[in-house]
Parts: C-alpha cells; structure tokens; sequence
C-alpha cells in the first residue's frame, strides 16, 4: 500500500466538512495486469437532484526540489488513473489535490493552465 502524502488528511478532512462521505482510502483499481492505488474516494448524495455524484482524489503535496518534475508526475497519475477510472468505474470523476499555495504559485501560470485545460485535469486545492 503507498505511503500517504502529506497533506492526506487535510484534504479528508475538508470533503468530510463539504458535505462528502469518504468510501475509501487507497483505492485499488486493477486493469487487466496493471495496479493502481488512488488517495481517496467520496461520493455526495444531491438532495435536490436525488442522484449520486461521486469522485476520485488523488492528492499530491508538491515537496519535491521541483515543481515541474512533480507536476509531471501528477500528470502522468492522473492520466493512468482516469483512464483506469473509465474502464472501472465510469461514473467517477478524478480530481487532484494541491496545497493552495501551490496553486498560487505554479497552477496559475499560464503555460501550466494550458496543459490543465488540454487534459482536463480537475483540480482541488
């Protein structure tokens, strides 16, 4: 089982406060003879709509020398994991989770908001 990132147990905590019922920690996905592991998992029931929403968390805490190289392998996470997602569990969005200063000071650059649109890359921060 991985190692939990640093910042695991804020982002639990901040679903859990929005409203969020975490189902699992460390999700394991197997895809024919692949392993993967994914941070959390949540679903929210939406009274108004009476349908359920649920959600992937991969949670990352950018403590590395580099904010590219960690940003790089975020990337390539998360497109592994929504693609396994898709052929698992197609009614499950991935979102990334970052501290918010490093939103602040990497995620708002232009060149890296370029790439988050281009691979749909759902951010919480």
């Amino acid at each position: 089982m991985p190692a939990k990132d640093f910042f695991h147990n804020t982002v639990k905590t901040s679903l859990e406060k929005d409203g969020w019922i975490i189902t699992d920690e460390n999700l394991f996905i197997e895809v024919e003879d692949v392993d993967f592991y994914i941070d959390l998992t949540a679903e929210k029931i939406l009274v108004a709509e009476k349908t359920g929403k649920k959600i992937a968390v991969e949670v990352k805490s950018f403590l590395g020398a580099s904010d590219v190289t960690e940003f790089h392998s975020a990337l390539g996470q998360c497109l592994n994991y929504r693609s396994a997602l898709r052929l698992t569990e197609p009614d499950r969005t991935l979102y990334l989770a970052v501290p918010e200063d490093v939103y602040n000071e990497f995620f708002t650059r232009r060149f890296i908001q370029r790439v988050i649109v281009e691979y749909h890359l759902k951010l919480l921060y």
